[in-house]
């Protein structure tokens, strides 16, 4: 006996409640803002990756207690000197936790600096708050908070 098409289809339905309702290879805002994360830290020695990542009214706090805005941010790079005597250091995200919230997300990390020279490596918790504008994730809020050597393995 065939089974008529619509019984086919509701047999589907449980399945493609799973998969949920978007459409197959379609992007989540999770896999949004960890791209974006991933694309900062790559190039965090760029002025271009901080202008799309940082929010213009953003208040980002340091791991040394400075509170700066984009613009003191984006200041730093004209400063050839200060660029030049900085360490080179490559960034990555550790243990990455997202939590949206309509259009505002909160992104938790631990941040690993490795050296290119023998340096020790450096962790820091970085936490950011990102609001959705116009369909673009930028951060608005960032805190970053140093680990302590003792407390700072892998």
């Amino acid at each position: 006996m065939n089974t008529p098409v619509y019984w086919k289809a509701l047999a589907l339905l449980p399945l493609l409640c799973l998969l949920g309702a978007s459409p197959v290879g379609a992007a989540t805002d999770a896999d949004e803002l960890t791209a974006l994360l991933n694309a900062f830290l790559s190039a965090a020695d760029k002025p271009a990756a901080h202008q799309q990542f940082w929010a213009d009214d953003l208040v980002y706090t340091s791991s040394t207690g400075t509170r700066v805005d984009k613009a003191e941010i984006m200041a730093g790079f004209s400063d050839d000197e200060a660029a030049a005597a900085a360490p080179q250091i490559g960034y990555s995200a550790r243990d990455v936790d997202i939590r949206i919230y309509g259009d505002a997300a909160v992104v938790a990390f631990r941040l690993v600096g490795t050296p290119v020279d023998a340096s020790p490596v450096l962790y820091y918790f970085n936490t950011g708050t990102f609001l959705k504008r116009d369909g673009v994730w930028q951060a608005v809020a960032w805190q970053a908070t140093r680990i302590p050597p003792a407390d700072d393995t892998d």
